[in-house]
C-alpha cells in the first residue's frame, strides 16, 4: 500500500518527520525514504530497504545528521521514494503513493517524445514516481502538471511535492481513493495518510483534501490551487483492514467502523440459535479483533482471545513478497491459550478471506489444540476481484482468490459469469460456495458480511465508496 507524511514549519521538524513517517510502517515493508529541507543546505535525502529492518533502525543515523524546517517521508511497498527532481519547474522532491496501472503506456509515450530520461529499475521497469514527475513537468506550473498527471493516470495517485523554498504542494487522487489529511500546530502544517500520526506529535486536525484537490502549504498558510471534485471513490478496505485503528478518514474512525461491522454481521446471522451453542467469539488477530468485539456485543456471546499473535519479531504476514515466507511467519506467530480452545465451540471473525492458505493452517492449529466446533465469519463480502486501483493486492492474481478457484471447480469458467449469485448468501450458488469453503477448511459453517452490511458500517454515501474487489463495479 504505502504511506506518506510531510511537514513545513517555522522551526526544525526533522524529528517530527521521522516519527510521523514511522507511524506509517504498517502500510509497507519494502522501501522507505526521507527528504529534509534546510534553508542553508537545501535537500538532504536517504532511501533504504526495510524488508529486514524497521524504518526506525534504518533511519536513526540520518536523523542524527539531518536537520530542517520541512520534509517528506514515505513508506512504500514498491519503488524507491521520495525522488529529487530537477526540471524547468525548479528542483523539488516528490513522494507518490498509489498504483499506476498504465505506467508502461505513459512512459512509452513520454520516451517517444524524446524528452525525458528514466532510470531503469530491475527488469527494466521504470519507477512510477518518475512517471508522475515527467507528466507534471510537461506543463508550465505544478498545479497544471498535477491536474494533467491525474487525468492521464489509471489507478490512483496521492502525491506531495517539497519545493526548494520549504513549502509543500499536495494533491489527492482524482477520485480520492486514498486519504490526504492536514494538521496544524503553532509553527506550521503536517500532511499525512494516517491522521493519528500528526495528532501524536501535537498537531490538530484541520481538514481532509477532497478528490483531485491541490493545495500549496507554507508554514503560515494554505492556498488552494485546484478545487475538489464532487465525485469520490474512497477505498472501503481502508476501514475494514489496512487502516490503523486510531485513524479517521472522512470523519469515520476505523475502530468504530469495525465494531459496527461486527454488530451488523451478528444481526444478520442466518442461524441465531448458533449463539446458544458457542462458548466464545474470537477475532483472528489483529485486524479481525474489533469486528469480533462488535459481533460478541450484539450476539451476547463472550469475547475471548483464544490465541495471540507474537509480533515483536515478526512483521505482518501479508507483507513478505514470497508466499512461502508469508505462510511460515503466519504459523510462527500463532501462540494458543489452550484453556480457551480445548473442547470449546468458537466462532472466529476475520477481516477477510483472500487466498485461504493461512486460514487452512489456522484451522489445523486450532484443531490440534482441541477445538470442537469452529465457525468462520468474514467481516467483508466474498472477494471476487483483485484491486486495479491500489497496490494492496498487486501480487494477487484473480486465480489466487479462493472464492474464484472454488467457483471454477464447481462450474468451470461458466461459473464466473454468475459471481453476483455466488456472493449472495440466499442463492443456491451462494449457499454452495459457503458449503464448499466450510468443507475445505474444516469449519462447521462459513459466512460473509454482505455488501450492504459493510456499507452501512462505514456510514458514507455508497456512491462515494469503492467496492470493486467485492462487487466488480467501478
Amino acid at each position: 500500500m504505502g504511506g506518506l507524511f510531510a511537514l513545513t514549519s517555522a522551526r526544525d521538524v526533522q524529528e517530527d518527520i521521522f516519527f510521523g513517517t514511522d507511524y506509517h510502517s504498517h502500510l509497507g515493508n519494502y522501501r522507505a525514504g526521507m527528504v529534509v529541507w534546510n534553508s542553508q543546505t537545501g535537500f538532504q535525502r536517504e532511501i533504504h530497504n526495510i524488508q529486514k529492518d524497521s524504518f526506525r533502525s534504518r533511519f536513526a543515523n540520518f536523523l542524527q545528521n539531518a536537520s530542517g524546517q520541512a520534509g517528506i517521508g514515505c513508506i512504500a511497498d514498491d519503488a524507491p521514494s521520495p525522488l529529487i527532481i530537477s526540471s524547468h519547474l525548479g528542483t523539488y522532491a516528490l513522494c507518490f503513493i498509489g498504483a499506476i496501472t498504465n505506467a508502461d503506456e505513459l512512459s512509452g509515450e513520454l520516451l517517444a517524445e524524446k524528452g525525458p530520461m528514466f532510470n531503469a529499475l530491475s527488469g527494466g521497469r521504470i519507477n512510477p514516481t518518475e512517471v508522475v514527475s515527467a507528466l507534471i513537468n510537461t506543463k508550465d506550473s505544478f498545479h497544471e502538471g498535477i491536474e494533467y498527471a491525474q487525468s492521464r493516470i489509471k489507478g490512483s495517485c496521492n502525491l506531495t511535492i517539497l519545493l526548494a523554498d520549504g513549502s509543500l504542494i499536495v494533491g489527492r487522487d482524482k477520485l480520492g481513493r486514498l486519504p490526504m489529511i492536514i494538521g496544524k500546530d503553532d509553527d506550521g502544517y503536517a500532511v499525512s495518510f494516517e491522521s493519528f500520526s500528526f495528532e501524536k506529535l501535537g498537531y490538530h486536525y484541520v481538514c481532509e483534501l477532497g478528490p483531485n484537490e491541490v493545495v500549496k502549504i507554507a508554514p503560515d498558510k494554505i492556498e488552494q490551487l485546484v478545487p475538489p471534485k464532487e465525485e469520490m471513490k474512497i477505498c472501503s478496505f481502508l476501514w475494514n483492514y489496512y487502516g490503523y485503528p486510531t485513524s479517521t478518514y472522512e470523519h469515520v474512525n476505523v475502530e468504530m467502523m469495525r465494531n459496527r461491522n461486527g454488530e451488523i454481521l451478528a444481526e444478520n446471522e442466518a442461524d441465531p440459535q448458533l449463539f446458544d451453542r458457542l462458548d466464545y467469539v474470537c477475532g483472528v488477530p489483529d485486524s479481525g479483533t474489533p469486528h469480533a468485539m462488535g459481533y460478541s456485543y450484539r450476539s451476547r456471546v463472550k469475547f475471548a482471545r483464544c490465541y495471540i499473535k507474537y509480533t515483536p519479531t515478526w512483521s505482518r504476514s501479508f507483507l513478505p513478497h514470497l508466499q512461502g515466507s508469508r505462510n511460515e511467519i503466519a504459523k510462527m506467530k500463532q501462540v494458543p491459550i489452550k484453556e480457551l480452545i480445548n473442547g470449546k465451540n468458537i466462532l472466529f471473525v476475520d477481516d477477510s478471506i483472500v487466498r485461504g492458505t493461512q486460514l487452512r493452517e489456522t484451522v489445523e492449529f486450532l484443531k490440534e489444540n482441541g477445538a470442537q466446533e469452529l465457525h468462520m465469519r468474514s467481516a467483508c463480502p466474498p472477494m471476487m476481484h483483485t484491486c486495479k486501483y491500489l497496490n494492496f493486492s498487486v501480487s494477487t492474481s484473480k486465480n489466487d482468490l479462493i472464492t474464484r478457484r472454488i467457483i471454477s471447480q464447481i462450474e468451470g469458467d461458466e461459473g464466473l459469469e454468475h459471481i453476483d449469485e455466488y456472493a449472495d448468501p440466499t442463492s443456491q450458488r451462494g449457499k454452495r460456495l459457503r458449503a464448499v469453503l466450510a468443507q475445505r477448511f474444516n469449519f462447521d459453517t462459513v459466512e460473509f458480511q454482505t455488501l450492504d452490511g459493510i456499507i452501512e458500517a462505514i456510514g458514507l454515501n455508497p456512491d462515494s465508496l469503492c467496492t470493486y474487489c467485492w462487487s466488480g463495479k467501478e
